[in-house]
């Protein structure tokens, strides 16, 4: 964060100082573009506004005013998409033997289950076809 020496600017400094320079250098508008604001801006939160200003030779007020604008906007005004896992549930378990009444058995132990995962099972094994012609009768 601090310079090496006195009166040094830090290196970040010392290059967003320099894409500054190359801007006034070969600049057609007096606008400053955006995305140099937006450095400045990022640096401020570093270094404050005053050396922030200082090193870039922005007005300070101008600079305060666009940083305590970032500053009120929401952190992240994009979507955020957060993956929760499925809790899972100690010492819920069954035990249970499922028979489709073509002699085909299925035997079931879960541990920590949903319901309406049993119910699925048990429907999609009773709906089956048999496996293989010994089971059709």
């Amino acid at each position: 964060m601090g310079a090496g020496r006195r009166g040094e600017l830090p290196q970040d400094l010392a290059r967003a100082r320099s894409r500054f320079q190359a801007w006034r250098e070969r600049r057609t508008g007096r606008r400053i573009p955006q995305h140099l604001w937006d450095l400045a801006v990022r640096l401020v939160n570093r270094h404050g506004v005053s050396r922030t200003a200082a090193a870039f030779g922005l007005d300070y007020y101008s600079l305060k005013k666009r940083f305590e604008s970032a500053v009120r906007e929401p952190a992240s005004s994009r979507p955020a998409f957060v993956e929760l896992p499925a809790p899972v549930v100690l010492n819920r378990q069954c035990q249970f033997e499922l028979d489709n009444g073509t002699g085909a058995t299925l035997r079931v132990h879960l541990v920590g289950y949903d319901a309406a995962d049993v119910a699925t099972l048990a429907r999609s094994f009773w709906n089956a076809e048999p496996c293989c012609r010994s089971h059709r009768r």
